[in-house]
């Protein structure tokens, strides 16, 4: 069944993407607060968080490392 409009097809080809192989160079123990270098791999240029997409990083890792962001930049470690 295809989609009635060439937009919807190309909203749902956007929307189901696949996910990129998942990380394991990634260690628990380096993501803390206290490393904003390390965190700094996980947010853009202007300090965005990346989306679990684009990083590969599973679901409780993801937000480990939100938690870990919002807790560094609370103390102006800055990533």
């Amino acid at each position: 069944m295809e989609p009635k409009t060439t937009q919807r097809l190309i909203n749902f080809r956007k929307s189901n993407k696949r996910m990129p192989r998942r990380r394991y160079d990634i260690r628990v123990d380096k993501v803390d607060f206290k490393e904003p270098e390390y965190l700094a791999k996980f947010t853009t240029e202007t300090g965005k968080i990346l989306p679990r997409r684009l990083t590969g990083l599973s679901a409780w890792m993801h937000r480990k490392v939100t938690r870990e962001i919002k807790r560094s930049r609370a103390l102006n470690l800055a990533p």
